[in-house]
Parts: C-alpha cells; structure tokens; sequence
C-alpha cells in the first residue's frame, strides 16, 4: 500500500511556530539525556565547473526508541550568481522503531526557527528577568526571529536595529510595526549599545562588531554569527568582562572564533565556561548570579536543537491534517 511522506514546508513552519511552545520543547530536549548526538558530518567536494569546492553537511541525533532524523545541508559558494541561496537543505524526520520515514522538512525555517529558540531559551536563564531593552546586530533571516523569541520570554519594550544596510535595517522593524514593542532602526551601534539590557548578534562579519568597552553591568550578549573558527563577533574584552556559556561544549569549543581565539591566546580556559545548555536545562548548574553580571551566550547550532524543532512541527502537522479531515 502507497503511503505518501508529508513534507512540510518553510510556509508551514513560518506560519505555525509558537516560540513559546518551542522554547518548551527544547527545553525538555536538552534536559533530556537519551538524546543522542554524535559530531556533525562535514564532507567537502570538488565542484570543478566554479573552481571552488562545495560541502556537504550531515547532522544526525536519536531519540532512541522514538524517533530520530537527520539534517543534510549542502553549501555551493557561489550560488548567487544563480539566483540561488549558497545553503540548501531537507530534513528527514523517521521513526525511532522501525527506522521508517515518517516526514521530510525544508530545512530554511526549520533552522532559522530552531537557532532563535535556542538563543531565547539561553537567555530565560541569562539575562535579567526585568529586560525590556534589546539591540538587534544583524538584519538577516535570523534577525526577525531572534527578535520575536527573545520578546517571547522578556518584557521588551524597545528594539534597535544596526544593519550595514541601514534600509534593511528600517524595513525590519516596518514588518515588527505591529508587535507591542517599539522598533527603531540605527546607523550606529554605538550609540545605543550601552543602554540596552540585551544585545542579539547574528552576522557574517569576520571582525568583532561588539566592543567590550561598550558593555555594561547587568547586559546579556547572545552571539549566533561567526561559525567559522577565524571569525568573530566580540572582542576579547567582551570574553574577559563576562560569564561565558554555550549552547554545547562539543561544538562551541570547537567551532566560533568567538572561544576558539579566545581559548587560543588564552583569555579564557575551558574550565572558565560556565555551563552548556545540557547543564542549564537539567539544573546541574546554573545561570545568572546577579543583576551586575555580564552574561555571554554563543551558539554554533545543534542537531539536538533540528530533532526537537523537526518533532514539535511534524506534531502540529498531523493535528492541522486532522483538523481538515
């Protein structure tokens, strides 16, 4: 008997993601020590028609006896000369039993929903219960989620925004005009850095943007950009200045120039760190100390994150089929 696979598309994701229910889940997915996770599968390949090499990318997790999935990604440089995005991907969700699939999802959204929940869950734990300001460095796909998880689980007020870009950076808070928060664009980072509770950082920039002579007491940094080992989005004094956490040990130890400079030149130790999400959502340990602390939260991404988002929108897919039915 022919069973057709759902396939779950970016729409679908956009338009039925609830942070709040997300940042739930992922909460119970990193407190969740079934959950296995083996290192990413990062493979590059010869693409001779451009003369530069593509990369394939695997990230596999199980959630043994339940379910299980898997993320492929490709990354082709030079595709915007194609009109194409340069990171293409599916995810395939199966059944943890029978190794069945049980649905395939485009992976854009799913990405951009999961990365964003990651970053709010961090800060519940991180930055200040009484946060009501943000600044928002970065205006990319991410940006306008990072935004809304963030308001999800502080009483934000007001947002600026800094883009390269300063008409990106107003045409994101046009589309967040009908939020409950006041969105601002700005021309320099400087000029309100200062005063925010929460500064969001997701970027491709190669060189520090946040300057730790611009932080003060009581700020939360969440850094998503920088997924490269020689690249970086805050400074040293930044490292030195703050109570450094990560989303894991195994990929942030390894994977952001944001700790792996650090780490080199020895501004920090990895004994420093002070805990992973694992060991925040299983109160093994714990996160901000007091109102005065800097807190400094870096992301790199994990395919636990891809499983627990993958399995909360397949679940509200089938509910939606059965609300039609």
């Amino acid at each position: 008997m022919n069973q057709t696979i759902p396939y779950i598309t970016d729409d679908f994701i956009n338009k039925n993601c609830s942070f709040e229910g997300l940042i739930k889940v992922l909460e119970e997915g990193f407190s969740n020590s079934n959950i296995e996770v083996p290192m990413r599968h990062h493979h590059d390949f010869a693409n001779p028609k451009e003369g530069i090499d593509s990369t394939l990318l695997l990230m596999p997790a199980f959630n043994p006896g339940k379910e299980f999935g898997v993320k492929i990604a490709t990354v082709s440089p030079n595709n915007g000369k194609y009109n194409l995005p340069a990171i293409q991907g599916m995810y395939l969700f199966l059944d943890g039993h029978t190794g069945g699939l049980k649905a395939i999802l485009e992976a854009k959204s799913l990405t951009v929903k999961r990365t964003a929940t990651a970053s709010a869950l961090a800060s519940y734990f991180l930055s200040k219960k009484s946060a009501s300001s943000m600044l928002m460095i970065g205006t990319g796909a991410l940006s306008i989620n990072l935004i809304k998880a963030h308001s999800s689980v502080r009483p934000i007020d007001t947002v600026y925004v800094w883009g390269r870009d300063f008409e990106k950076a107003q045409k994101i808070c046009n589309d967040l005009k009908m939020e409950s928060f006041t969105c601002i664009a700005i021309k320099n980072i400087e000029d309100k850095i200062s005063e925010v509770d929460i500064i969001s950082c997701a970027t491709l920039s190669p060189t520090p943007l946040v300057l730790g002579k611009w932080l003060k007491k009581g700020q939360h940094l969440d850094l998503v950009g920088a997924y490269k080992k020689d690249t970086r989005e805050a400074d040293d004094e930044c490292i030195m200045k703050s109570s450094v956490f990560l989303d894991t040990y195994q990929g942030g130890l390894k994977e952001s120039g944001d700790i792996v400079i650090p780490l080199s030149k020895g501004i920090i130790t990895k004994e420093a760190i002070k805990a992973d999400l694992f060991e925040l959502c299983s109160n093994a340990k714990i996160g901000r100390t007091s109102d005065s602390e800097i807190t400094l939260f870096k992301s790199v991404g994990h395919a636990l994150e891809d499983l627990v988002a993958a399995s909360y929108f397949y679940s509200l897919f089938q509910k939606s089929k059965q609300t039609f039915q």
